[in-house]
């Protein structure tokens, strides 16, 4: 290839600016480079909470995006995951106490298949049977929550504190606690992947199976 052509190439590239959803104001996300529109879908862009809120309180906040949408100059997402920090959530560990963890898959009002990993870390060392009360009290909040939610109410509960403040609110009652987080929360499937999956399940008959 001439250099010429090399040239013209790099030429035909346009920078796309990426914005952020709807529930997210369209804040702007960064910036994408591609010679075809076609190049940029499925691009991820990870950012904090506290840059788009403008509050360094928040930066321990991890999201990220993917591009599903692309305009003339624009590329368009759609959310993907909200994380915590490890630094964040090490901080949060203290010697002689407790962290309880769950991990919970539900269905969202509008059918987004959604992971949500909420934790707690109690005050000082609770026994066996307590972190379990306190770990089956999280994947039921966070169960009813989903069936009460779009995906997207879902994640302004777990991005605004609502989700873990009310985990808190109950499963203090259980064994004293000194924070409730949610420290992931991971777009599985979207509905028409579900449905999709849902059509192609087969169900086994138990007298087909052999014992």
């Amino acid at each position: 290839m001439s250099e010429r052509s090399v040239s013209r190439k790099r030429q035909e590239k346009r920078w796309y600016t990426v914005l952020a959803p709807e529930q997210f104001d369209r804040a702007e996300l960064g910036e994408t480079v591609a010679d075809e529109p076609e190049k940029v879908h499925g691009r991820t862009i990870e950012t904090t909470l506290g840059e788009l809120q403008g509050d360094a309180s928040e930066n321990s906040t991890k999201l990220t995006f993917r591009i599903n949408d692309v305009g003339s100059d624009s590329a368009y997402t759609e959310f993907v995951q909200q994380e915590l920090t490890r630094d964040y959530l090490r901080s949060l560990v203290r010697r002689g106490s407790s962290k309880v963890a769950a991990y919970v898959t539900v269905l969202t009002t509008d059918d987004y298949r959604v992971q949500v990993q909420p934790v707690a870390f109690t005050t000082k060392k609770a026994d066996r049977s307590q972190e379990h009360a306190i770990r089956k009290l999280m994947i039921d909040l966070v169960k009813e929550a989903a069936t009460e939610r779009t995906f997207e109410d879902l994640v302004d509960s777990v991005t605004e504190g609502r989700l873990s403040s009310a985990i808190y609110g109950e499963a203090k009652t259980i064994y004293p606690l000194r924070r409730v987080e949610i420290q992931k929360l991971r777009l599985e499937a979207r509905p028409e992947e579900v449905a999709e999956e849902e059509e192609t399940s087969v169900d086994v008959d138990d007298a087909d199976v052999e014992v």
